[in-house]
Parts: structure tokens; sequence; C-alpha cells
């Protein structure tokens, strides 16, 4: 039987965990994230991937930073066959990635060699991609460098955002795992080098990208706010206030008005004009120190001071 380590650490990781238990694969240990504070009380709370984990009874490491760490050579005591990581969230050293006889892989989720590094979901649906998917891939020391075993492509609908894609991803990602998995241990599959003319990059999300720049256009910016959905969520300025924009809607009219200026509100509407004289009405956001709320709720309590002609954001034309 085949011993493993497996590594991972969102929601996105778990059914792949769970698919390799459910086909039988020896689960020697988890590793994952560290517990974190979470929420506006932060409450420390455990990964997604231990709290599975725990669920079945597996021994579960969580170093702060695995390079040099007593979990690595816990790790390497218990002599892996294959190391699988799938959206870990920690660099892996050299002298890690030696240690199990078959190697290691990653569950990485775009085309690579497209979308190497941490938020490769986030940036597909920003860039208005059509498709993305999962790609089994070899590990090197070399971030998302490693040669490519298998892929799979999934579309990408005008509706999807970073919760539904890592959902159908997940699920993808599980499937080309386990039809894979064999013939990379038998030896019937080799890795095929990556296209370093072709390499792109999705680093993490920083604060700058979550503000929205209205002079772009509705359908950017709605690619944008579906991009950062159900996290980090993109924001917007009014008066010194912070809005988080959860959702948005294209709307089929122009307008000669700047950026960022309110064109139309209503009780149950709220326009706001966009770059090339686009026009984008905001469905749902939540204010600085409330809930989500839908654009009638908000426009109808909180919002009323909202009247056309103001600015959001902080850009000009």
């Amino acid at each position: 039987m085949t011993k493993i380590v497996f590594m991972g650490t969102p929601v996105f990781s778990v059914p792949i965990l769970e698919g390799l238990l459910e086909e039988g694969y020896d689960i020697a240990a988890v590793v994952t994230q560290p517990d974190r504070p979470v929420g506006r009380k932060r409450i420390i709370t455990p990964t997604p991937v231990k709290e599975a984990a725990l669920k079945h009874g597996l021994l579960v490491l969580q170093p702060e930073k695995i390079s040099g760490s007593p979990e690595m050579e816990q790790i390497k005591t218990l002599a892996p066959d294959l190391l699988i990581t799938a959206a870990f969230g920690q660099f892996l050293p050299s002298s890690l990635l030696a240690v199990p006889t078959h190697g290691a892989l990653n569950v990485h989720a775009s085309l690579l060699p497209k979308y190497r590094g941490g938020a490769p979901v986030h940036y597909a649906i920003m860039a208005g991609d059509q498709e993305t998917g999962v790609t089994i891939m070899e590990m090197i020391k070399k971030m998302d460098a490693g040669g490519i075993f298998a892929q799979e492509r999934l579309p990408i609908t005008p509706q999807d955002d970073v919760g539904t894609m890592f959902d159908k991803l997940s699920a993808l990602g599980k499937t080309l795992l386990l039809q894979t998995l064999p013939k990379i241990l038998s030896g019937e599959l080799t890795p095929v080098p990556q296209d370093e003319d072709l390499v792109t990059y999705s680093p993490n999300i920083s604060r700058e990208q979550e503000a929205i720049d209205w002079r772009k256009t509705a359908q950017q910016i709605d690619a944008q706010v579906r991009g950062m959905r159900p996290w980090p969520i993109a924001f917007t300025m009014y008066q010194d206030q912070r809005w988080k924009i959860w959702s948005v809607s294209p709307v089929a009219q122009t307008t000669t008005a700047a950026p960022g200026t309110i064109i139309e509100r209503s009780k149950k509407e709220l326009l706001i004009a966009c770059g090339s004289g686009t026009v984008l009405a905001i469905d749902s956001l939540q204010p600085a120190g409330k809930g989500q709320q839908d654009i009638a709720a908000f426009l109808n309590g909180s919002g009323q001071q909202v009247q056309v002609g103001q600015k959001v954001g902080a850009y000009e034309a």
C-alpha cells in the first residue's frame, strides 16, 4: 500500500484528501497551516483540512514554517512513498522533496504554465478567461515549475466566482488525481516539461488589487468583483466610507459621465459610470461595520444619503 503524506489547507483540498482515503491509500500524516484567528471576533479556527483529517483519525502536523521544523523531521521519519500537496500554502524545501521514493505531486488549480502561484483561480476570473482547469504536476524546487503528468480543462461561466470555481476545480482535481495516480506510481506516465515561454504568474492578491478602478469597463469590474468573491472581496470608497462590493451587473446602457459617478439612484437600483462609457449596477454590498445587504435594503436604510452626481472611488475621468 502506497504511504502518502498529504499537505493542504483550504476547503479546496478536502475532497482531494477524502478521495485518497476512499481509494484506500495509506495517509501517514496530514500537514496543514496552523490554526488562525478568523472573523471579526478573531476566533482561533482550525483549517478545513485539519477538521477533515481529525474526523478520519489522521495524524495532523501544523508547522508555522515547514523548512527546518520538527514536523519536517517527523515526515522524514515516516518515510512516505509520496508527498501530495493541494493548496498547502508553503514552499517545500528540496530536502523534503527528496524524501519520498516516488517524489512529490501537486494538484494545481490552473492550466500550467499559466498562473503559477498562490491565486490562480482569482486571476483567471479577473482576466475574463473563459476556461481554466487542473494540473497534476511533479514538484521541484522552483514554484509550480515541475513537469506535467495530466491536465483537465473546465469552463468559467459569467456567473462563476472564486467560490464556485474552487468547488468545481476541487472535484475535478480529485477525479484527475485518482485517475492518474496509479499510472504515475507504475511509471506508465512520465512528466512533460512546461513551456517556459508561456509562463504567467498569479501571486497572492494585494490590498491594492482589491480596490475597484472605475476607469475600467463595467465588464472588467464585474470580473474583478467575481474574482474577489467570496474572499478577499473588492471594495470602493464613498465619502471616506469603505463599501465592500459583493455583486454587480453590467447594464445595457451608455453614459458620458466621468467614471465613478452615480448616474441613477432609486429605491431598488444604483447605477455607476465606468470606463469607455459603460454602466454598472451594484446588486449587493457591505457598508463599513455592517453585514452584506442587497442594494434595496441598503438604499432604504443606511444608504439614504447616496445621491445622483456623487462619486465613488478615487478616480477622475
